[in-house]
């Protein structure tokens, strides 16, 4: 069988999802071990104008929902971004992945072509599914994954590439 957009999106983006929930698992228990608070985690950020912490989480889910979505040409389940804690971003996670694990293989069929229209309050890009998938989609998400650990990094949690990745 050949290698699918399916299979480049859907486990491709569960996989990144569920690493990241581990790795909040991981902060969460160091922190309470530590004595840190938890908002110091929260609040984190690595520039004045950047957002904080939640929203890399959020942004990551919402990247993940938005490109099976697109892919499948479904709508994406709705999830306003109001995560404060880490129990809600954990939530968020697991609803992100269970909505990717909903969308079966034969609804991405043909995806690697149809038209992918993303609509910004500025405008709007088009691509092609393929174009969508590995220009846009995976690497937003994975910006938004790579920056959610780089904070709790930067704020002395204890993860390392293998937590990133995951096990084989």
């Amino acid at each position: 069988m050949a290698y699918s957009i399916y299979d480049a999106s859907i486990p491709v983006m569960t996989r990144a999802l569920t690493n990241l929930s581990k790795i909040l698992d991981k902060a969460v228990a160091q922190a309470k071990t530590e004595d840190k608070p938890l908002s110091t985690l929260l609040e984190a950020q690595l520039a004045p104008d950047m957002r904080a912490f939640p929203f890399q989480i959020q942004s990551a889910s919402d990247a993940a929902k938005g490109c099976a979505a697109r892919l499948a040409n479904i709508a994406a389940p709705a999830m306003p971004d109001t995560e404060t804690t880490f129990p809600e971003l954990k939530q968020r996670l697991q609803k992100t992945i269970d909505f990717l694990n909903s969308v079966k293989p034969e609804q991405l069929a043909g995806a690697e072509d149809r038209e992918v229209v993303v609509k910004f309050p500025q405008g709007e890009m088009k691509f092609t599914g393929r174009d969508y998938l590995g220009g846009f989609a995976l690497p937003n998400l994975f910006f938004h994954v790579t920056t959610a650990y780089a904070l709790l990094r930067h704020k002395g949690i204890t993860i390392g590439k293998s937590d990133f990745l995951g096990g084989a």
